[in-house]
């Protein structure tokens, strides 16, 4: 149980991961009973696709064009199962978020919707190059009523720039994760915050044969990190930071 309470804002989330299942029912057009099988074979399904068919040559189309459903059954299967967890993160986004947020690499859409409940935030650019991932989020939105405050696509515009960018998830499964950061610090306002977290390691048992784990990429990643933003302290007992560009 989180030791820290919840925002009026992220009660929904609590409740049901802002109505996760009911989507997923909607948007997949499948039963009850069919999505609760999903949910409990979603990992392996997940990491026997990336055992098959996952490249680093290739890597974007993997993530485009071969992953279909199973991310998105393995990332609602996640979000429901770790709550208060996640949901720290939540606390972690409505604390620092503020105008202009992007978010990157968005999954199913759960932190671009609590940026978008954030009293601070003017809008919300939610960004996922996998096309059911972006049709599912827009379902989402259209759902609970976000369309005026998240705007969804699968490119960024270059001359975009944001107050605040979050970043779950995805640097391990880049091929290049320093030129992301360094990307995200030409797009970060001067005084924006960047929320991020990463995890680079394929797993104990080989779980997650997609992430990347080379020692020399990962020592340029945080050296990258080191030399172009400052952590923000925050109390949460999660492995998300918060950063801000140093000048």
């Amino acid at each position: 149980m989180s030791t820290f309470p919840i925002p009026p804002t992220l009660n929904g989330y609590w409740r049901d991961a802002f109505n996760l299942k009911q989507h997923l029912q909607q948007f997949l057009e499948i039963k009850p009973a069919e999505l609760e099988l999903k949910f409990t074979t979603a990992l392996a399904d997940l990491a026997e696709l990336g055992r098959r068919d996952f490249d680093w040559e290739d890597a974007s189309k993997f993530y485009r064009d071969r992953v279909g459903e199973a991310y998105l059954f393995e990332l609602a299967t996640w979000h429901l199962t770790s709550t208060d967890y996640i949901g720290d993160t939540l606390k972690l986004i409505v604390d620092n978020s503020q105008g202009r947020v992007l978010d990157f690499g968005g999954g199913i859409g759960t932190h671009a919707i609590a940026s978008a409940l954030c009293p601070k935030v003017s809008h919300v650019v939610y960004c996922d190059i996998n096309p059911i991932n972006y049709n599912f989020v827009k379902h989402r939105i259209r759902e609970l009523g976000l369309e005026s405050k998240i705007s969804c696509c699968t490119e960024l515009d270059p001359a975009e720039t944001f107050d605040t960018i979050t970043c779950f998830d995805v640097i391990e499964h880049l091929p290049e994760p320093s030129k992301q950061l360094l990307h995200f610090h030409t797009i970060l306002s001067d005084e924006g915050k960047m929320i991020t977290n990463w995890y680079f390691s394929k797993g104990l048992n080989q779980e997650f044969p997609f992430h990347l784990d080379d020692p020399k990429i990962v020592d340029l990643f945080f050296r990258t990190l080191q030399s172009n933003f400052l952590e923000v302290f925050h109390p949460y007992f999660i492995t998300t930071r918060c950063y801000r560009k140093m000048l």
